[in-house]
């Protein structure tokens, strides 16, 4: 007699809207018009374009192949290696390049957030750093925006560094101006004591040579309330949520380590790579280690709304004027740095969407 045991449990109604048979994505944004643009940063694979358009089932580069074609006579307007692209709701692609491929030390100069006219097509302006703000093992990674506070608004940057301090860098869009927040705080760093498990396998770094070593990465995941005056950060190397007055981050009349006072612990919510916010106020975050997404509303009360496994490695998160979560899923643990060499990954990474019949929190 033949017994059916029980398994678990999945749920959750999505959809594909964009399958990847090239290099591996890990950002996505969707602009208010509903136009979708996708990055690749240049972590080993063949990466065409670093920043594209998806225009007819098919990726263009954008704004232009030029753009997004290296020369150390264009560094600070060329695209290197864009780990985060972000469409602000008001006619503006910003991109964020690391300037760093392969984890590197970033090229002074390189690492820059670029605004883009969605209009026109044609880059507005280039905000780069200074070594004080990007340091040599800075790896910036999302970005958040609020234009209601300043001249010309302020954005907020996470540096998810894997070997250096984790950081909320602030950028004064008027004067480009920029400095380090909660810079190799508790909060923003790894936590020591967390061992990821992906699939059943515990994940570290497996190298060639037969050598490990922990995989831990800073302050990544990152997101803002609907008035601009909150933002929810994780690290990646971590399960915890935390926040912060973003007046206080503003502020540079308070010292760094008094910042620290003003975080504020939300609990666990599982481990995650993006982070986003819908225009109620609640938090949408993956949970790479249970295939899940996660909504934590502003009371604190954490939902499970997707669990499958074809939600395998939930990276970045964006809503659209559709009112639905689109989301990469891009198998990021079966790269060949975890598996001594060996590329687990298996073609195609995928654009997932679920409707949540909410609006992206509003930017301005």
């Amino acid at each position: 007699m033949q017994v059916k045991l029980p398994s678990e449990r999945f749920f959750g109604k999505f959809e594909a809207v964009f399958l990847f048979y090239g290099a591996m994505p890990t950002g996505v944004t969707v602009s208010e018009t509903g136009r979708i643009f996708i990055c690749f940063p240049k972590w080993g694979d063949d990466v065409q374009c670093t920043v594209a358009e998806i225009v007819k089932d098919t990726l263009q580069p954008y704004p232009s192949a030029e753009a997004n074609a290296v020369s150390q006579a264009n560094i600070t307007t060329s695209f290197i290696s864009v780990q985060s692209v972000v469409a602000d709701g008001r006619g503006t692609l910003w991109v964020l390049d690391t300037g760093a491929p392969n984890f590197s030390e970033p090229i002074i100069g390189g690492a820059k957030l670029v605004a883009v006219d969605l209009n026109t097509n044609s880059i507005r302006s280039v905000i780069t750093f200074t070594e004080e703000v990007v340091l040599p093992t800075t790896y910036l990674n999302d970005v958040r925006f609020d234009f209601r506070v300043g001249r010309a608004g302020y954005a907020y940057i996470t540096d998810s560094s894997s070997r250096g301090p984790g950081a909320i860098i602030v950028v004064d869009l008027e004067t480009g101006h920029a400095w380090r927040r909660l810079n190799g705080a508790m909060s923003t760093s790894p936590d020591p004591y967390f061992l990821p498990k992906v699939e059943g396998t515990i994940l570290i770094n497996r190298n060639p040579d037969g050598s490990t070593s922990p995989f831990q990465l800073a302050s990544d995941g990152i997101a803002i309330s609907p008035d601009g005056k909150m933002l929810y950060y994780c690290p990646l190397s971590s399960r915890d949520l935390y926040s912060i007055s973003t007046e206080v981050l503003r502020d540079r009349t308070i010292p760094d380590m008094n910042v620290q006072a003003d975080v504020q612990y939300w609990g666990e919510k599982g481990a995650s790579d993006g982070m986003i916010t819908d225009a109620k106020g609640n938090v949408y975050a993956g949970d790479y280690e249970n295939n899940s997404i996660r909504r934590i509303l502003p009371n604190g009360i954490i939902e499970t709304i997707a669990h499958d496994p074809r939600i395998l490695w939930p990276d970045t998160f964006s809503i659209g004027p559709d009112q639905c979560l689109y989301f990469i899923v891009n198998q990021l643990n079966r790269q060949p740095r975890f598996h001594y060499g060996n590329d687990l990954r298996q073609k195609p990474y995928s654009l997932l969407r679920m409707n949540i019949a909410e609006l992206p929190a509003p930017t301005y």
